[in-house]
């Protein structure tokens, strides 16, 4: 290869860089993640999170960026209570896991709307940059009789209740069959 031809390729394999990141979503400087977007590399399934309708999926639906962007053994550890709860009767359903940063904003933001008071909100939701379920290391379970039934047992995998006000809300707090520490009493932001 002559010294010309690699230069021509340099250059051309430069033009396609420069023009992949200008033609990529967002603002050029987000690593082409588009606002309410995870992100599409690093590992990251693309999608915020969220989970339509204020509603819950299954525990199986592994595609959801909710659950697969979640840290891998807080999933397989709630993949394991599932299967427990299932053989007494109880069927464990996601109501929240991962959630984009913008997500988390958005759901702060329309609890400061709600409650009209950023304290009172805060006592529900956390700013993005104090969240566990942005970090994928929190996952929300429902419905009641499930959360109910984790509270319970979830410290057989290791998953804890975090907060006394957030009976849905677990994260691995403990090692599979150790204790968990009481819920923190304290506002959630």
């Amino acid at each position: 290869m002559t010294r010309r031809s690699l230069g021509q390729r340099f250059w051309t394999a430069s033009v396609i860089a420069v023009l992949a990141v200008a033609c990529a979503p967002g603002d050029g400087r987000s690593g082409g993640v588009e606002p309410g977007r995870g992100p599409s590399t690093s590992g990251r399934v693309a999608g915020d999170g969220s989970i339509p309708g204020n509603g819950s999926i299954s525990l199986d639906d592994s595609a959801h960026p909710a659950l697969a962007n979640l840290d891998p053994a807080l999933l397989a550890a709630v993949r394991k209570a599932a299967v427990d709860a299932r053989a007494r009767g109880v069927e464990l359903r996601v109501t929240s896991g991962w959630r984009s940063r913008e997500y988390q904003q958005r759901l702060l933001d329309e609890a400061i709307a709600r409650y009209r008071s950023e304290e009172e909100a805060r006592r529900w939701v956390q700013p993005p940059e104090k969240s566990n379920h942005v970090t994928g290391k929190a996952i929300d379970i429902g419905p009641t009789d499930a959360a109910d039934w984790l509270v319970r047992f979830g410290a057989e995998h290791g998953l804890c209740q975090a907060y006394a006000n957030e009976m849905w809300h677990f994260e691995l707090l403990t090692t599979p069959g150790g204790r968990c520490p009481l819920p923190s009493t304290e506002p959630t932001g």
